[in-house]
């Protein structure tokens, strides 16, 4: 029988990645404190989630450094969560991930869209690289291997390096 490899113990960064954000209500919790929810009782609220399991999720956030406990009131010291700048950083994610569930639906079967703050027109995020402002989902973009790649990691990715040295 195989060994099972954890996440945590894989070299892809989407591993890593799905480590710290790939349990659902993690995302929802991340989606409501973009949506200015800070404190414990606002989530529960709003998410109808246990709260064993939110204080588990939010202990989890806080460790990975993505939210940060505060305190916001004493006799009894209760806390909020508020979004680190690592936190925030996440944003486009959830957006794309909102985005794209809301692409396999007809236009009045979606419950929330992404407007614009000014106009409130519905915009459509897409991915671009920051400097040529072209869109990264296409097949003129693929994954190659990094600096601190494995042996494995470069023979997956020998041949779409594109013409990088290594």
């Amino acid at each position: 029988m195989a060994a099972r490899v954890r996440l945590e113990d894989r070299e892809c960064p989407l591993s890593t990645t799905a480590q710290h954000v790939g349990e659902w209500w993690t995302l929802l919790i991340l989606h409501d404190a973009f949506d200015g929810f800070t404190r414990f009782d606002q989530f529960q609220e709003n998410l109808r989630i246990s709260s064993s399991m939110l204080t588990s999720r939010l202990k989890s956030l806080v460790a990975d450094g993505l939210l940060e406990r505060r305190p916001y009131q004493t006799n009894p010291t209760r806390y909020e969560y508020v979004l680190t700048e690592h936190g925030r950083s996440l944003r486009p994610v959830i957006v794309a991930l909102a985005a794209w569930g809301n692409s396999r639906l007809d236009p009045g079967k979606r419950s929330m869209i992404l407007v614009d703050r000014e106009s409130g027109e519905e915009v459509e995020p897409v991915v671009v690289d920051r400097t040529t402002g072209r869109r990264v989902d296409t097949d003129d973009y693929v994954f190659t291997y990094g600096p601190a790649a494995s042996d494995a990691m470069r023979a997956r990715y020998a041949d779409t390096h594109g013409g990088r040295s290594s």
